[in-house]
């Protein structure tokens, strides 16, 4: 996979920004990596777009940066020279399509239609925008077209939002979400950089979802697991099943180990909707996994456990 799509998909949502005032595009664009989201669409619907898209590029390195509203060969040309890692059309325009490509672009034209989406595949693409995405007929419309195109993926613009967002990226052929309610025009306008960061970690921690699925209690045998499950039984009720290494308690709050496993005390499972997103999120605040605990299933991970232990418990994640 070509690795600024590669990231895209990690980071999972991109906000899509226009800015009237390029003294404000390198301060936005650390709000947005200080909220968890260092990837922006700088449209050219504003006449200082190619120098924001410049100054990001300078100042903000670790910032994933695209030009949107991309509709003209001079601007596929002034956005590259900016040095845009990717560029985005509304719609489908084969001779604006060609020419980006033919400079080497990273192009995701904009589509609404399987036939606009057929000519973008003839032209080598395997990624499109899809736009506006809810006025035509959000993601019901693309898992009823995904059939016949299995290798095409989107990335939907226009109409998302926090309520919407997992109902796109629960489908496994986007490859991210175009926004733009963490970066409304009148907090950028206003400098209200702190809350176009709480809103951009607001809109990660959706994403992401994470919650409690279960705790593991390390015991020395199965004759202690068993004691421990039976007094959880006697005090609150809590029925048990009895597995081949542990027994879950609780409708399966509690795993109680029948050997000492990962932990000084125990583990958590932590339950993510998306768990390459995930990883990949905890990597860019610094935590790191235990490459040997991951485990595969058709190709897919869906478990691994972080390096460190919190309060004497491992920790992992599990897809939801």
């Amino acid at each position: 996979m070509n690795p600024v799509v590669q990231k895209i998909y990690e980071i999972g949502i991109v906000p899509v920004i226009a800015i009237n005032d390029v003294e404000k595009a390198v301060p936005l664009a650390k709000a947005l990596v200080a909220g968890g989201l260092p990837a922006a669409e700088v449209t050219f619907r504003t006449a200082c777009a190619e120098e924001a898209i410049r100054r990001i590029v300078a100042e903000v390195p670790e910032m994933i940066v695209g030009a949107g509203t991309v509709l003209t060969k001079d601007q596929v040309d002034r956005a590259l020279a900016a040095g845009s890692q990717f560029i985005v059309s509304p719609g489908f325009n084969p001779e604006i399509t060609r020419y980006a490509l033919e400079k080497g672009a990273l192009m995701m034209p904009g589509t609404a239609t399987p036939g606009e989406m057929e000519q973008a595949m003839s032209m080598g693409l395997d990624i499109v925008k899809f736009f506006p995405a809810e006025q035509n007929g959000g993601v019901a419309k693309l898992k009823a077209v995904a059939g016949p195109y299995q290798n095409l993926r989107w990335m939907p613009t226009g109409g998302v939002n926090a309520k919407n967002l997992m109902d796109y990226l629960s489908f496994d052929k986007i490859i991210a979400c175009g926004g733009t309610w963490m970066v409304k025009k009148d907090l950028i306008d206003e400098g209200n950089f702190e809350e176009i960061t709480r809103l951009t970690k607001e809109a990660v921690r959706t994403m992401l979802g994470f919650e409690v699925k279960h705790i593991g209690i390390n015991t020395e045998n199965e004759e202690e697991a068993l004691k421990a499950a039976q007094l959880f039984q006697l005090a609150f009720g809590f029925d048990y099943a009895v597995g081949n290494s542990s027994i879950f308690a609780g409708s399966k709050a509690m795993e109680i180990m029948k050997k000492p496993g990962r932990g000084t005390h125990g583990h958590i499972a932590i339950g993510t909707n998306t768990i390459d997103r995930a990883i990949a999120h905890l990597k860019m605040q610094g935590w790191e996994f235990d490459e040997d605990s991951r485990v595969v299933k058709n190709g897919k991970t869906i478990a691994i456990y972080l390096k460190q232990e919190f309060a004497g418990f491992a920790v992992h994640l599990v897809q939801k």
